[in-house]
Order: structure tokens, then sequence, then C-alpha cells
């Protein structure tokens, strides 16, 4: 429904003779304080709050016509006990905070924002990718700590320093993400493989289309996942996947924690199954103590921040408060409910 302009029904009409009532719910994450929120707020009289726990969602956005979120969950209990709202714009692309069956029911319009960080997203698995075949973080930090002084040696390794170039880049879904990290994998010189409904000849010079899940698995030196989330994917890397994998093989998750099957990779790190794990999601966010993967070997963590360079945060909002002047002007636009 992305960029479909959903018609505009009588209880969900703007009002156009009064500015409207916008409230930011957890406005922090997107702009800590380095970018501005001016341009929205001239749409209308805006009130930005940094955070917001569950149990003041209804006190806040009481009287709001247009609600803006990341990660606040609205859901229909929360939804019914507010009649002025209109328009829900999630501050993400992922709209799952949002309950669209209670937003149909009371006519309240849903927007998201694609795309607005595709090459950061392409560029924190690259990172990834770097920092297991260099730690050049480790080896930098040991220069400073005089070890490089009082060594023996003109050079010495802290971890097995890779080479990429030649080796097999497997990646699952090619939609933006996976398109943009296939470039970066291609520039390095590897062999890029896709695992992807696409057929060969709509697919960019350059990369394969694996013949079949198992010999993608078997083949790849590299698993990258840009996939959805959904019922056949959920849980697409587990124990069994794992198996046929290379035990060389290097696994990073910058799509959706629950891709993977947390105990089943943990499992793999500590068999040495599998060479090292890389995401910017988990399946919980954040983690709690005890998770298999935080303590496994070779496991390497982000903080989901994988979309939140300055740039990507600029064009989220930018694209936002495009998307809350469309719906006042009564031609809504990236709709997804």
């Amino acid at each position: 429904k992305t960029n479909n302009p959903k018609p505009t029904t009588q209880n969900q009409q703007p009002k156009t003779n009064k500015k409207m009532n916008i409230v930011i719910l957890d406005g922090y994450t997107a702009n800590p304080g380095d970018l501005s929120w001016d341009a929205l707020g001239s749409l209308g009289t805006l009130t930005v709050y940094e955070r917001t726990k569950p149990e003041e969602i209804i006190e806040r956005a009481k009287g709001a016509e247009i609600i803006l979120t990341n990660k606040v969950v609205l859901s229909k209990e929360i939804i019914q006990q507010l009649p002025d709202l209109k328009y829900i714009g999630v501050l993400a692309t992922g709209y799952n905070v949002v309950d669209l069956k209670a937003t149909a029911e009371h006519g309240i319009v849903v927007t998201n924002i694609p795309a607005y960080s595709t090459m950061s997203v392409a560029q924190m698995a690259i990172a990834h990718l770097l920092n297991v075949s260099n730690q050049v973080a480790l080896h930098a930090d040991s220069v400073r700590k005089g070890e490089w002084e009082r060594s023996t040696d003109f050079a010495y390794q802290l971890s097995p320093q890779r080479e990429l170039a030649g080796k097999t880049f497997g990646i699952v879904g090619l939609g933006n993400t996976g398109s943009a990290t296939a470039r970066i994998a291609l520039a390095l010189g590897m062999k890029v493989l896709a695992f992807t409904s696409k057929e060969q000849s709509q697919l960019a010079e350059g990369i394969r289309k694996a013949t079949s899940w198992d010999a993608f698995l078997q083949e790849s030196d590299v698993i990258s996942l840009h996939c959805p989330l959904s019922d056949s994917t959920k849980h697409l890397i587990n124990a069994d996947s794992l198996a046929k994998m290379k035990p060389s093989a290097i696994l990073i998750n910058t799509g959706r924690g629950p891709l993977i099957d947390d105990a089943a990779v943990a499992e793999a790190l500590h068999n040495n199954a599998l060479y090292a794990f890389c995401a910017d999601v988990m399946t919980e966010e954040p983690p709690r103590s005890g998770n298999p993967l935080i303590s496994a070997p070779r496991s390497f963590f982000t903080p989901h921040i994988a979309w939140a360079t300055l740039e990507a945060r600029e064009r989220l909002i930018n694209i936002a408060t495009g998307n809350v002047k469309a719906f006042i002007e009564g031609k809504p636009i990236n709709v997804v409910g």
C-alpha cells in the first residue's frame, strides 16, 4: 500500500479551520537533539515527548488528532480511548506497534517511513563483516596499550586476518537493503549469491540466483539476512540450516531478530560449527541477562543502530513531515493501514 493514497472518510477528514494537535510519543530515538522538528511543528500544534511509558500514553495522547510513534505500542485498548485520533505516523518502516484492525475500525490513517535507511543498514552489514575479518578496533586498542612497542616482531595478529575478495557473499532477500548490500559486496571483489524469489534475468549484473536453499547454505562464506519477518521466515536460520553451512561461515542479521533461532546459533558458535555471528537486531530488544547469544564466542552486536545515522534520521523526519502534510491536505501517502 506504500505511496497509495487511502480515500478519506468523513470521520478521518482533517480539520482545516484550526491547527491540528500533533503529539510525538518517543521522539528521542529519531532526534536526540541534533535535528529539528520545526518543519513538522509548522503543520500544527506540536508536543514532543522524548520517551513515553505505557501508563503515560493515554494522558499524553488525549486530544491529539495526529500521533507519531517509533516503538510506543498503540494497542486496540489505547486506540479506543482516543476519540480525537485521526492519524498515526510510525517513525519507522515496520509498523507492528500499531493495531491496524483497530485503526481500520475507527477510520484512522496509518503511515510508515519506507526506504529511508537503505544505505545505512547496508553499511552496517558490511561494517560487521569487516569487523570479523580484520578486527581493527581490537588491534588499535592493543597498539594504544603499548603491545606493539613491546612486541618482539615487527607485526602481530590478535585475530585471523581474512581476505574477502573471491569469497561468496550470500544474501537472503533482494529488496532495497539487500540490493544495496550486494553492490558493496561486489565492490569488495566478492561473488554474490542470492536466495530470492526473483528470476535470474531480474538480478543485477554480478548477482547469481541460488538453485536451492540447501545449495545456498552450502556455498556461502557469508550469509546476510535482509528478508521480511513472516511465518515462513521466522527461525529461517535454525539447527537444520546451520548444519548445512560451512563451519567457516559468517552469519549477519540486520533484518529482524526472530529470523534466527537464538539457541541454535549460540550452540553452533560454541561447537565451532559457525565462525561468527553478527547482529544489529535481536529477538528481544534490549536482550535480557542470560541471552545465550550474548555470551557465545565470536558473537558481535550493535544495539539496533544501523538505521540511526544522522543522514538516515534526517530523511526519516523529512518523510514523516511530508506524510503528515499530505494527510492534512487530504491526500495521504505511504499508507499502511
